[in-house]
């Protein structure tokens, strides 16, 4: 089973001002005139670590990461202001511009995957291909499962933990009963929310309980990025229609694509990469007999890394 590449340094690191409100923080790593590759972490509002680096050949790809807006090491922290879908699929392409990258891949895993999709959609000619993980395709039934009624009954134990900071008579709208609290005055009511909002999640995240992913998931600078910004789109279903990425499928069907799913996933159910893959022509589906959600999980790594080195032969090939 292959595992992660050692750790290595960014050679460069940037600040891109990319809004009169927004700074975002980016890197690069690995052989700069290799095939980039951009990773696109989750949330929205989760952040890039030293791990993102390492799902890929350092001499043979040049790796991005960036940090989206709000969370990170992004600038300013938490904000929701000017963050929508549109302006993130903007950075990218931004990012795109200011490295003076023609084609790249992009590598993105939960909402990555959702972001990924989106920005291929709309610069379909500047992806060589996608590798995505967690096919999260924003959907108000994905919503509805993840905070309303489906995982819940997965781990009740958890969800009593979620609901708890919600009076009953708003907990039939969870999503906008802590977007209230989220984005409220009282800054103790604003923690215990992100906190629990983010716990939530963490507990969800791999097949096996993971006191060091809830650790991760509660530190209150991550909590309540992830937890406001997560508020913030879910509230406004993406800001995209419904099912809109199935219904441009077409604009990315010559794109190759590598789908990552845990079996077990209880985040982002299977059913939505067998959505994608269906439709997606040129995708293959690799499911993972034994994980859930996260990408850190032995048989989800492997499959990524495999994917990246499948990708990169393919790309070289065609060179």
């Amino acid at each position: 089973m292959l595992v992660l590449f050692p750790e290595i340094k960014p050679f460069k690191r940037h600040q891109i001002r990319v809004s009169d409100v927004h700074e975002l923080y980016l890197d690069e790593s690995g052989d700069p005139e290799g095939i980039p590759v951009l990773f696109v972490h989750g949330g929205p509002g989760g952040a890039c670590d030293a791990s993102s680096r390492r799902f890929y050949d350092p001499q043979i790809f040049r790796i991005i990461t960036f940090d989206q807006r709000g969370c990170g090491r992004s600038t300013p922290h938490g904000s929701l202001e000017q963050n929508t879908t549109a302006d993130l699929i903007s950075d990218m392409e931004k990012i795109r511009e200011h490295l003076a990258i023609d084609k790249w891949v992009l590598f993105g895993g939960s909402w990555g995957s959702t972001l990924s999709l989106l920005y291929a959609q709309a610069h379909s000619d500047r992806v060589s291909a996608l590798i995505l993980r967690g096919i999260f395709l924003c959907r108000q039934s994905e919503l509805d499962w993840l905070y309303k009624d489906g995982a819940n009954r997965i781990f009740p134990d958890y969800w009593e933990d979620f609901i708890k900071p919600i009076t009953e008579s708003e907990r039939g709208d969870l999503i906008k009963a802590y977007y209230e609290r989220l984005t409220g005055e009282d800054e103790l009511a604003r923690m215990a929310a992100a906190k629990a909002w983010s716990a939530w999640e963490g507990n969800c995240i791999k097949l096996r309980p993971s006191a060091e992913a809830l650790a991760k998931f509660t530190k209150p600078h991550f909590a309540l990025a992830l937890a406001r910004i997560e508020a913030h789109y879910f509230s406004n279903k993406g800001f995209v229609e419904e099912n809109q990425i199935l219904k441009n499928i077409s604009s990315i069907n010559d794109i190759p694509g590598r789908i990552v799913h845990g079996r077990y996933d209880i985040v982002c159910p299977l059913s939505n990469a067998l959505a994608l893959h269906h439709q997606w022509a040129n995708s293959e589906l690799h499911i993972v007999r034994d994980a859930g959600h996260s990408a850190s999980e032995p048989g989800i790594v492997d499959a990524l890394i495999r994917a990246t080195q499948d990708i990169a032969k393919e790309l070289q090939t065609a060179g």
